[in-house]
């Protein structure tokens, strides 16, 4: 595949403009020459085969070539409430959700929270996004939603009968790779995953989720970091769709 790069605003000519961090990419470390050829995307869906037309201190001019669609998105979306972990662990976690195909991260807010979602680690994130999609080939952006509540997002996120709790040690909570809930929702209706902090979720919060008509799951005898158990838990799920889409 050929370098693929960012651009921000909707591509919709025959010109396109790279300018800051994606910008110094090609300039300084790809050391890229008038006529070099790049692959483009702008968030759409679409990809852009473009040509160097101009290049600047801080910006490049790419005349565009061909536009493709191209979907590398999953057939359901997936959306995964999540109590961010600490530092650079949330990092990882926002790529491994690009590479999995997670449509939408919202940052929770619960009891036992240990890093409280604020706008410049939003900020941040959203850089995290842009390159792991630029590395895995996906055309649309995971996005990255507003802080909720637990309470707010068991309550209202999704009307879907796949809603899923990570929660270990629970006698009635369903194991992976047990059978649940059944059918797995139609075309574009989204299946939602709560994890909650590494201090666990409260029984009030567990409460809110079972009233709400979530259903608890067990990830195994062992415990699991906040990022680890969001990633297991969304790639059991996604490993469900694709066999879905085989059939």
């Amino acid at each position: 595949m050929s370098e693929r790069f960012f651009v921000e605003s909707p591509i919709t000519g025959d010109r396109a403009m790279l300018v800051e961090s994606e910008a110094h990419h090609l300039i300084h470390v790809m050391r890229a020459s008038l006529g070099v050829r790049v692959v483009l995307f702008d968030g759409s869906g679409a990809e852009f085969t473009a040509e160097v037309r101009k290049l600047g201190r801080s910006e490049v001019e790419l005349g565009v070539l061909e536009r493709r669609a191209v979907d590398r998105e999953l057939q359901i979306p997936l959306i995964l409430g999540i109590a961010l972990p600490k530092g650079d662990r949330q990092k990882w976690l926002v790529e491994k959700a690009v590479e999995l195909g997670i449509s939408r991260i919202v940052p929770l807010r619960t009891v036992h929270g240990v890093a409280q979602p604020v706008d410049q680690a939003l900020t941040r994130l959203t850089r995290s996004v842009v390159e792991a999609s630029k590395q895995c080939g996906r055309n649309r952006l995971l996005q990255l939603s507003s802080p909720q509540g637990w309470g707010d997002y068991v309550a209202a996120q999704c009307d879907s009968p796949w809603r899923l709790v990570a929660h270990p040690a629970i006698r009635h909570a369903a194991s992976i790779p047990s059978t649940l809930p059944g059918k797995l929702p139609p075309h574009k209706s989204p299946i939602c995953l709560a994890v909650g902090p590494e201090g666990g979720l409260t029984s009030e919060e567990i409460e809110l989720a079972v009233g709400a008509g979530w259903q608890l799951v067990d990830l195994g005898a062992r415990i699991l970091r906040t990022e680890t158990a969001g990633i297991v838990l969304a790639a059991w799920v996604v490993q469900r769709i694709l066999a879905h889409m085989e059939h």
